[in-house]
């Protein structure tokens, strides 16, 4: 597992220990057991999902290795998850 998916693994367990839903986003294309092609989701949408667990408002965080920034079709979906009154933004720690 590489250092950013353990990254984005515990801010999901952080945020479900405090009562919220969370879960990974995965966006690339697989492969399936015949060879086939398989595109999920979206270039640009955020690593994690999810919902308070307090009014079921929902969130959208993009994780980066601290350093590391966004990249600008990231940033616009976390806009754009914000203009429909969502939470989103990015982080670099827990």
């Amino acid at each position: 597992m590489n250092r950013e998916t353990i990254l984005q693994n515990e801010i999901i367990c952080a945020l479900c220990k405090q009562g919220h839903y969370a879960t990974n986003h995965t966006v690339g294309k697989f492969f399936t057991k015949y060879g086939a092609t398989v595109s999920v989701g979206v270039h640009g949408e955020s690593d994690v999902w999810g919902h308070r667990g307090t009014d079921g408002k929902a969130f959208y965080i993009e994780v980066k290795l601290p350093g590391e920034k966004p990249r600008k079709d990231q940033l616009d979906f976390i806009e754009a998850m914000k203009n429909t009154n969502a939470i989103a933004g990015w982080c670099t720690s827990v």
